[in-house]
């Protein structure tokens, strides 16, 4: 039985190290056509930057993840100890806000450029979208900062609890007031991933009812349009973001809340969140003009060597 569990965990291991290099290698390839595409316009349009950032957020993300993952299956008993190991964690937690919020400014973004509404604020924010995308970025960042600093004062002051109490001796006291630090604990982490999960549904409903009124209006005029296609192609990209993000979502929530008691709920929550990263940035690529013809121009030229 040990044998099987460590064969287990061996392959778990395998397939978590595929999905990061496979992951990093994707976002690094958006990087290389951006910045490359920088170097020579000398500008990056608000799309670009987005999709930068997320990039290097979702590198990083991945990088911090699998060393975290890594060294707290070789030292399970010190990864709650080592200070080196808990700052580590704190920079995982980072990037996977930073990850998360990135996203739903892409989706924001994308739902406020292409959707129509007559609406005098959004037509403002139509507007002044280009001017806000750094803003927002920068919010984002801020944001996650501040949950990961958050949820790692709240564990560092539950475990010098634990260990407190503990060597007074009231074992009992110390593991209710660890409970309540953990809980507190979760209800950030999951506050924080609920309320990207929010503004990436809302900017999926909204872009959907664009498309649908664009759509109606043009079956009675009996025409084509232009923007009819960036409807459907962007509709396409973020439909699947977010049935992709609504699964990351509850993962997190598990992962969050069950899947400690559960090794093999663990292994296939663990395997789609490392695989998420990776996936959507592909789709992100083909849904871009600009990066699926470099890709396709990568790939043309590996065919013909």
């Amino acid at each position: 039985q040990q044998d099987n569990v460590t064969s287990h965990g061996a392959t778990t291991v395998a397939i978590i190290t595929l999905e990061v290099f496979a992951g990093m290698w994707i976002n690094a390839f958006i990087i290389c056509v951006l910045c490359m595409g920088c170097v020579k316009k000398k500008t990056l349009n608000s799309n670009e930057k987005i999709l930068l950032l997320l990039s290097c957020s979702r590198i990083s993300y991945l990088c911090f993840s699998w060393v975290n993952n890594f060294l707290s299956r070789i030292y399970p008993n010190h990864f709650y100890v080592h200070s080196v190991l808990q700052i580590l964690a704190s920079f995982t937690t980072f990037f996977n806000y930073s990850n998360l919020w990135v996203s739903a400014c892409l989706c924001a973004f994308y739902c406020i450029k292409i959707a129509n509404f007559r609406n005098r604020f959004f037509i403002y924010m139509k507007v002044k979208i280009n001017r806000m995308v750094p803003w927002l970025l920068l919010g984002s960042v801020l944001s996650a900062l501040a949950m990961s600093i958050i949820i790692y004062e709240v564990a560092e002051t539950a475990q010098k609890n634990n260990l407190t109490f503990t060597c007074l001796g009231n074992f009992w006291e110390a593991t209710i007031r660890k409970d309540k630090h953990l809980y507190t604990s979760f209800f950030v982490a999951g506050f924080g991933y609920a309320a990207s999960y929010i503004a990436v549904t809302f900017s999926a409903l909204f872009l959907l009812f664009s498309l649908w009124r664009h759509k109606c209006k043009m079956q009675t005029n009996s025409m084509k349009d232009l923007s009819m296609e960036a409807h459907i192609r962007a509709m396409k990209s973020i439909l699947s973001f977010l049935v992709m993000y609504s699964i990351n979502f509850v993962c997190l929530i598990l992962a969050i809340i069950y899947t400690k008691k559960n090794e093999i709920a663990m292994t296939l929550v663990s395997i789609y969140l490392y695989a998420f990263p990776g996936v959507h940035s592909l789709i992100l690529i083909f849904s871009n003009p600009k990066l699926d013809k470099a890709l396709l121009k990568i790939l043309s030229c590996v065919k013909f060597k």
